[in-house]
């Protein structure tokens, strides 16, 4: 069987559109798959990709711009010019499909490769399996869909925890889970599974249906008040809107769901 890298050559081709001063992504559908606003380029302007930055709040505000961002999935590169032109971290991107990083380079300002920013042409499966040669990450952002948006591409027990060895002690995981396909009790078992059930959390889900899921490793929870102090420090440092994350966030639900 060809690994996923060997069938790159057989997935849908990046395409653009644009309405209303606003630059959209597609993979040869009408489903968006990112967005620019063309005059803010450094704005968040998806909320679904807005509360994917709700990591944020689970980090402490002294390091919050500190370590390693990675994310998973490109998109339209609104979180990799977010993490490493705003907040300033040293980033990287893992997206599997040429296409999308030539067009991304070409009409969505992704940033030049150097020290502090790296782009990798891979399958995020192969790139989460191999910890040890990627070394730790601080936030994860994982966003990984087909060109239709069905499901998760990547969605298993097994996937979450390699992860979860991604991460640093206390570093954080935001997944998006949207697709009309996707169960989210599910997918939201699987990452429990991987990272004990304790250390997760959701967000209600946006008009569009995209589910948030924040995961942590080897750090407590903080309490609301410190959630409180933190999403006042995100909204006047990043014009972020944290404290309506802040009244988003959910403990899982108490049935265990499926593990596989």
């Amino acid at each position: 069987m060809p690994s996923r890298q060997e069938q790159a050559e057989d997935l849908a081709p990046a395409t653009i559109s644009e309405s209303d001063g606003v630059r959209y992504l597609h993979l040869g559908t009408p489903w968006v798959q990112g967005a620019m606003r063309i005059r803010k380029p450094q704005a968040l302007e998806l909320e679904y990709i807005q509360r994917m930055m709700a990591w944020m709040l689970f980090r402490p505000t002294e390091e919050l711009c500190q370590g390693h961002a990675v994310q998973l999935g490109m998109g339209a590169a609104a979180i990799t010019r977010f993490t490493h032109s705003v907040m300033k971290m040293r980033t990287t991107v893992v997206e599997l499909n040429p296409t999308v990083i030539g067009v991304c380079r070409l009409w969505f300002k992704l940033p030049e490769e150097g020290a502090r920013f790296k782009v990798l042409n891979m399958d995020a499966a192969e790139f989460a399996a191999d910890a040890d040669q990627h070394g730790s990450v601080d936030a994860l952002c994982v966003d990984l869909y087909d060109h239709e948006a069905a499901s998760p591409v990547l969605d298993s027990a097994a996937f979450y925890r390699d992860c979860r060895r991604l991460l640093s002690d206390g570093g954080v995981m935001s997944v998006n889970l949207f697709g009309r396909d996707a169960s989210f009790e599910r997918s939201a078992s699987r990452i429990a599974t991987a990272f004990g059930r304790d250390q997760v959390r959701t967000l209600r889900p946006t008009r569009e249906g995209n589910t948030i899921v924040v995961a942590l490793k080897g750090a407590g929870m903080p309490d609301r008040d410190e959630l409180a102090a933190r999403a006042e420090n995100i909204e006047t440092r990043f014009q972020l809107p944290a404290r309506k994350w802040l009244r988003m966030i959910r403990v899982l639900p108490a049935e265990p769901g499926l593990n596989t």
